[in-house]
């Protein structure tokens, strides 16, 4: 099996994120950026390309299989055809994601994507497998009209490299255009939080979707991004599953079929605001941020840009690795990304993740090795240290040092 080459795409974005950083430094906007932030996108971004490649191919499988099966027509694949597919999947796009403001289970998804307080190019790694699932369910109407998968997934390509462009300050407005496109400065007012804002500019690439349905809105003030009630913490389980959390509390209280059914289907805007507040108490999630120093930032940075080299040879070479070593990166990488999102917590179960890590790493060493039963030795020397040095106190205490530290 051949190379995937998409994987370029993997320090292709990284690229186009520094190069936007090294702008707003130049232009005196380094607060478009804040590291612990960043370091939440390409978190979540990390995860859902992660996951995606475990299920991307069973996106065109359902395509073909909607378009074998139900095509209402046999549509060509003529050049003309290529400027309806990206208007149908456009269109296709407004809905799906207006529905997903608009619909609870649906936000729940789509939340993560608007929980960056900052806007910027990293901001648009926001996306979970979640999501992607979702609006992958929308984009079935595309074959059921009779547009052939390949285009489909092609032009769905073209749409998400457009939108990832749409996500930085640093394009000011860009006149005429914004009465055809959806520019940096529309969109941006569609991840502010200001009233005035909210649930406008649904396009992803055409304002004509937004004019039509009366959603579109001209970026008048400096927006406020993130989300009308903030998040407390930088947790990645805590941002992916907040909102399901809150639904399931919502529903909990509801008395009455039709209240259950609007905990769920209903709309986020009709969420009870008190609701949050108690799970971030109860997850213990409603932490101060804090801003950490250079050396913590030295130790993050490193698991970062391992699981940015894994994910990209797992990507380019996915075809040639078989399963075992296929679920072995994945959860090495979903722990890391879980221990990057508890050092920015400073939860103090890191080190238990830590070691499950560790052993994790070994356990598959031994096994590619014929060693296997050579497994207990790291987990009895863990425990030995644990023992004789207290361990788990000096990782702590070194870990914690960062945070409490002046930066």
């Amino acid at each position: 099996m051949g190379l995937n080459y998409l994987a370029f795409a993997i320090p292709a974005f990284f690229l186009f994120v520094f190069i936007e950083y090294k702008i707003a430094q130049n232009q005196k906007k380094a607060n478009v950026f804040k590291y612990e932030s960043t370091v939440a996108n390409f978190s979540i971004g990390i995860a859902e390309r992660l996951l995606n490649l475990f299920i991307a191919a069973s996106f065109y499988q359902v395509y073909d299989w909607v378009y074998r099966n139900y095509a209402l027509f046999d549509i060509s694949s003529a050049w003309y055809v290529w400027v309806l597919i990206l208007l149908a999947t456009d269109f296709v796009w407004y809905w799906y994601h207006r529905l997903g403001h608009e619909i609870n289970f649906l936000w729940a998804a789509h939340i993560v994507h608007h929980q960056s307080e900052e806007f910027n190019l990293s901001a648009a790694a926001r996306i979970t497998t979640f999501q992607a699932v979702f609006r992958n369910v929308f984009w079935c109407v595309l074959p059921f009209i009779g547009f052939h998968p390949t285009m489909i997934i092609t032009i769905l390509l073209v749409h998400g490299a457009y939108s990832f462009f749409t996500h930085t300050q640093m394009v000011g407005k860009l006149g005429w255009l914004e009465n055809i496109f959806i520019t940096p400065s529309l969109h941006g007012v569609h991840h502010a939080s200001d009233e005035k804002y909210l649930d406008k500019n649904y396009g992803d690439v055409f304002v004509f979707w937004d004019k039509l349905f009366g959603t579109f809105q001209k970026e008048e003030e400096a927006p406020k991004y993130g989300l009308t009630h903030p998040l407390k913490s930088y947790s990645f389980l805590w941002q992916h599953f907040h909102y399901y959390l809150e639904i399931g509390e919502a529903y909990k209280r509801a008395t009455g079929f039709k209240a259950k059914w609007n905990a769920i289907f209903g709309s986020p805007a009709m969420m009870d605001q008190n609701i949050r507040p108690i799970l971030e108490r109860k997850f213990h999630q409603n932490k101060v941020k804090q801003k950490s120093n250079k050396h913590f930032r030295i130790y993050l940075n490193i698991q970062l840009i391992t699981v940015v080299a894994m994910l990209t040879g797992l990507t380019l070479y996915f075809n040639q690795i078989d399963t075992l070593g296929h679920t072995a990166i994945l959860l090495f990488i979903l722990i890391t990304l879980i221990n990057i999102g508890a050092l920015l917590e400073q939860r103090k179960w890191i080190y238990y993740l830590e070691c499950f890590r560790l052993i994790l790493i070994l356990a598959y060493v031994f096994y590619v090795l014929n060693i296997f039963s050579f497994v207990i030795l790291p987990i009895a020397v863990l425990i030995t240290l644990e023992r004789t040095i207290s361990l788990s106190k000096i990782y702590i205490k070194y870990v914690f040092a960062y945070q409490n530290s002046k930066v």
